[in-house]
């Protein structure tokens, strides 16, 4: 039986770049502990475990057919606030969007703090923090609050699932 290391990094192609992704042992099972957006020219690492070959494919078919879901575990991060936020967020439908200031007054926050936390989320794609806005149009993402790299991805994934 081949050991497992504690951790593995895995770049894989997505439609706007690569996604880095991290597994790891966490007392006994392996979770994936970090997703990471990554420019198109970083070099390909193919996934070395079970973990990351499941949430490879299941990323094919995401990009494939935007209304997938993913369905893999998640090592445990962020805090109680951040975790209100992150969970929220996982009821968003592919297709729909809502906004900080909604998410704030279902979790008792503020819109700033909710978005903080969404820049803050380790496993974006999965939690889908792409899926808030701000009231006044598209908002920020992964704690880029201008047109950039980051703010690209966010509208590709909006439009791949038909939100914009």
């Amino acid at each position: 039986m081949p050991t497992l290391k504690s951790a593995e990094y895995c770049v894989i192609s997505a439609p706007f770049g690569r996604l880095g992704v991290q597994t790891e042992l966490v007392d006994g099972s392996l979770m994936i502990s970090k997703i990471d957006y990554l420019s198109p020219d970083v070099a390909l690492i193919p996934p070395g475990n079970t973990l990351a070959k499941t949430f490879s494919k299941q990323c094919a078919q995401y990009f494939n057919d935007a209304s997938s879901a993913f369905d893999v575990p998640l090592k445990p991060a962020g805090t109680a606030h951040q975790q209100k936020v992150w969970n929220a967020t996982l009821g968003i439908e592919a297709g729909k969007t809502i906004t900080y200031g909604e998410i704030a007054k279902k979790i008792k926050s503020g819109p700033r703090a909710v978005g903080t936390a969404c820049g803050a989320n380790p496993y974006p794609l999965v939690t889908p923090c792409h899926r808030v806005v701000s009231a006044q149009g598209l908002g920020g993402f992964m704690k880029e609050d201008s047109p950039g790299f980051y703010r690209q991805i966010k509208i590709w994934l909006l439009k791949h699932e038909g939100a914009l």
